[in-house]
């Protein structure tokens, strides 16, 4: 909890209650980015890391033409596979892309009341942000080593086969 008692990345630390929002789902989308900042920051998580995910995040968004509240497990479902198919990204970053859209969406953050994401989104919008990316959805990490074979590091067994050929 902040000096305020107010959570770190809570709605009414980027929104100030009663005033009219011009353009509602642009500002509340944008404050919810960077609530979702201040709650990775206060975590002391890399500032490259908090900018990759606000970054992944938004391409989600821009590429789903939709706000939070809008948001379906099948939208992730549609994009994770365009990376794949389309653009054919390697697995670990289609993973990263998820988690990144995982954690935006967790209950340590835009669902958690503790943050009124859910409530302000309501309030404003009618509907409210749900968790959109399950395990049933995205692929589980499951090798020790994803890297291409040519760029591997040598392993015990093939580090041996090359000091027994000198």
């Amino acid at each position: 909890m902040g000096s305020i008692g107010v959570v770190p990345g809570a709605a009414r630390l980027h929104l100030v209650d009663g005033v009219s929002l011009l353009r509602p789902e642009d500002q509340v989308f944008a404050a919810m980015l960077a609530g979702f900042a201040n709650q990775q920051l206060a975590r002391n998580l890399a500032r490259s890391t908090v900018e990759g995910r606000e970054n992944t995040v938004r391409a989600f968004a821009s590429y789903v033409n939709a706000f939070p509240w809008q948001w379906s497990p099948a939208m992730v479902d549609e994009w994770l596979g365009d990376l794949r198919s389309l653009r054919e990204l390697k697995r670990s970053t289609i993973r990263s892309y998820s988690e990144a859209v995982r954690a935006f969406c967790s209950f340590s953050f835009v669902t958690d009341p503790a943050y009124e994401w859910a409530a302000t989104c309501e309030k404003h919008f009618g509907s409210h942000p749900v968790q959109i990316v399950h395990e049933w959805n995205t692929a589980a990490h499951v090798q020790d080593n994803e890297a291409d074979p040519e760029k591997a590091g040598l392993h015990q067994e093939r580090a041996a086969r090359v000091l027994r050929a000198l």
